[in-house]
């Protein structure tokens, strides 16, 4: 889908380049691909499967009469017109939220003793001890509100769409005579054009640089492109027109947009042709430099045609759902087509029991799908589902625009089907596959450490800095389908009192400050908690030996903790993986031997955990880098640091720069350039 931004495209700022800048590799220009105002997390994490909920047997939570009795008060207040119910067990936490085009028709039926129901739904009941009714206008307004509200509240016996992130779009600006392509997320207040959604970011880039090969559109941001005063490497290498230096005039430069507009609104045929017909006057002219030209961008665009794999011929703009049920779990395919053209596909695993129906799955997963993005004109499914004409008119109505919603039984949006439904078996039997290995892995680290169950959760800390600076710790979390990073979390380390470098008081403060909050959470973390993951560690691993373990047991017992198992890895010799020593709490050092599966699945944990922690000291020391300026740099005075500002327009170009780069700028030698590189590229301790 095309999306035009609501700004005056005509309002562009014509900036003229002033300003000089050095040579720059191209893998330090591709960062800007970007929107630096609307950057995101990346979306390539593997979505999790959910637990399987238990069907058989009670809740415990109340007698069956007591549930009736409850839903019963309900119905003698309950509207006959349309509207939204939730039930709410004794500590009111929400249990369900359904709609209905009558609300006291359907708690009725929940009402009657003798009604024959499945095992699910009497475990509700008995469950519950208040309704509360929120009555709407129509039924399609209820069936927008119940979506918003699963998504929010996140029932235990309703369908939940998990690991639910925004899509990322590709942005063509309109703010700037020269214009850029890049990939935005998020709200879409920038001038320009928006082309999507992709399925991922990957999908994104991948277009991206096939796009720059085939129309030459930048993808510098405008502050490096004003600095420019001789083309970039990306123009050498014939990914950019080098509208920054004129080696292409505005009419010229703004022919490329165009056809870049072209293509990804879906006419690529004819720009393909208008292309082949530039390269047959170029040769038959015997311009073969020009020629060769159009070659390569034709098959620039080939290329980005052969990766999307399928492309309909008749289908111009759907989303296709297809789902998968095995094992207890759902899995549900998502593919995406925009302009004629297959933009991706994403597998989601939806959170629901055993006993649902996967037309039910299905059907509140496609309400809660589109509670915040904006449907296409057609969505295929591979199931029937009960409410396709109330959700098509919902969507209608949300969109502006008729969307049909349609399970479709021959012809090639059938075949579109079939194929999503392929992959949606595929990617359920990859993940259970993965999370088999994943649980095997656990079961034999519980025996191997003794521990007195399997864990379900893990939690590694480990802390940076450079001499006390910037100090920041971090906790990585991983369970039965591998890291969770939705979990992940760093410590700014804000005690005054800290010695710098003192790695035993960093420590104290991150576990403190981490279980104080387990121990004694605020109200609103209390009411947010999730079901599927427990919020408790079962072990806690940390990097170091002996000392740091008697550290963290001190810790623990202050804070009154006995039911976390506790361990601390020591590297081996030399650094060596491997060659890690395990301490436990009242045992004797543990080495494993070095192809142990056991011993490596821990140095992957401790080795996440490093990673993420040097890559959040990272942000904080630059943060305060690009606030401090220049200035501190060491040894380096005013007139060397106007030659760097002078010479690469931005103090983050300069951030970004070689030592090659560095010793290029007037004044600065070999040894300077090495001390400026190294006071951007510390190495952390």
């Amino acid at each position: 889908m095309v999306h035009d931004s609501p700004d005056n495209p005509d309002d562009r700022a014509r900036k003229a380049p002033p300003a000089a800048a050095s040579d720059t590799p191209p893998e330090r220009l591709a960062g800007p691909d970007v929107d630096p105002a609307a950057a995101g997390g990346d979306d390539e994490d593997d979505a999790l499967l959910p637990d399987i909920l238990e069907e058989s047997g009670a809740v415990g939570e109340g007698p069956l009469a007591t549930g009736h009795e409850a839903i019963e008060r309900a119905v003698r207040l309950a509207p006959t017109s349309p509207g939204v119910y939730r039930m709410l067990n004794a500590n009111a936490d929400v249990l369900y939220v359904g709609k209905a085009k009558n609300v006291k028709k359907r708690l009725s039926s929940y009402a009657r003793q003798s009604a024959p129901l499945p095992a699910r739904i009497l475990r509700m009941i008995a469950a519950t001890v208040t309704v509360e009714i929120v009555s709407t206008t129509t039924e399609t307004e209820a069936l927008l509100l119940e979506a918003n509200l699963i998504k929010q509240l996140r029932p235990r016996f309703n369908v939940q769409l998990r690991d639910d992130k925004s899509f990322p779009y590709i942005l063509i600006t309109g703010d700037h005579w020269a214009p850029q392509i890049l990939k935005h997320r998020g709200a879409q207040t920038r001038p320009g054009r928006y082309f999507g959604p992709f399925a991922s970011a990957g999908a994104v880039n991948r277009t991206i640089t096939a796009l720059q090969r085939a129309f030459l559109i930048r993808s510098c941001t405008d502050s490096f492109f004003e600095s420019r005063t001789r083309p970039c490497l990306l123009h050498q290498i014939r990914r950019c027109a080098g509208p920054c230096t004129r080696e292409i005039d505005f009419g010229g430069y703004s022919t490329l947009v165009r056809e870049a507009s072209d293509f990804l609104s879906g006419k690529s045929h004819a720009v393909k042709q208008e292309l082949a017909g530039e390269m047959e006057k170029a040769s038959n002219e015997l311009e073969f430099e020009r020629a060769a030209l159009y070659r390569d961008r034709l098959a620039a665009l080939s290329a980005i045609q052969s990766q999307q794999g399928i492309n309909p011929r008749t289908v111009e703009e759907a989303d296709v759902f297809a789902i998968h049920q095995e094992g207890g779990f759902s899995c549900v395919e998502v593919f995406f087509f925009r302009t004629g053209q297959n933009w991706g596909n994403r597998a989601y695993f939806p959170r629901a029991e055993k006993s649902f129906t996967p037309e039910e799955v299905l059907g509140s997963f496609l309400a809660q799908f589109y509670d915040d993005k904006p449907p296409p004109r057609n969505i295929l499914l591979s199931h029937d589902i009960e409410e396709s004409e109330l959700l098509a008119n919902a969507l209608s109505i949300k969109a502006g625009h008729k969307v049909e919603v349609t399970a479709p039984k021959r012809g090639e949006k059938k075949e579109l089907v079939t194929h999503a439904l392929t992959n949606a078996r595929e990617a359920l039997g990859r993940k259970l596959a993965d999370t088999a290995t994943q649980s095997r892995l656990l079961e034999a680290m519980a025996a191997t450490l003794s521990l007195p169950h399997v864990p379900k959760r893990i939690e590694v800390y480990d802390n940076s800095h450079i001499q006390g600076t910037n100090a920041v710790g971090a906790m990585i979390v991983a369970g039965p389908d591998g890291f969770v990073k939705n979990q992940y979390r760093k410590f700014n380390i804000k005690s005054e009192g800290i010695t710098p470098g003192d790695d035993f008081a960093m420590m104290r403060e991150v576990l403190e400050r981490r279980f104080k909050r387990l121990i004694n959470p605020p109200e609103d973390a209390a009411k947010a908690k999730d079901d599927d993951f427990p919020q408790w560690p079962d072990l806690v691993i940390i990097d170091g030996g002996r000392g740091q373990l008697n550290a963290v047991r001190e810790i623990f017992a202050n804070l009154g903790l006995t039911q976390v198992s506790l361990m601390s890895v020591a590297k081996g010799p030399d650094r060596d993986a491997g060659r890690e020593t395990l301490f436990m709490p009242e045992r004797e050092a543990i080495k494993l031997e070095p192809r142990d599966p056991v011993l490596y699945f821990i140095q992957r944990l401790r080795d996440e955990a490093h990673r993420f922690v040097i890559g959040s000291h990272r942000k904080l020391r630059k943060k305060d880098i690009r606030e401090a300026g220049l200035q501190e740099i060491p040894g380096i005075g005013p007139s060397r640091k106007r030659a760097l500002l002078h010479h690469f327009g931005t103090l983050k170009e300069i951030e970004r720069a070689s030592i090659a780069d560095l010793g290029k700028v007037p004044g600065v030698s070999a040894e300077s350039a090495r001390r400026i590189f190294e006071y951007f590229h510390p190495q952390p301790g």
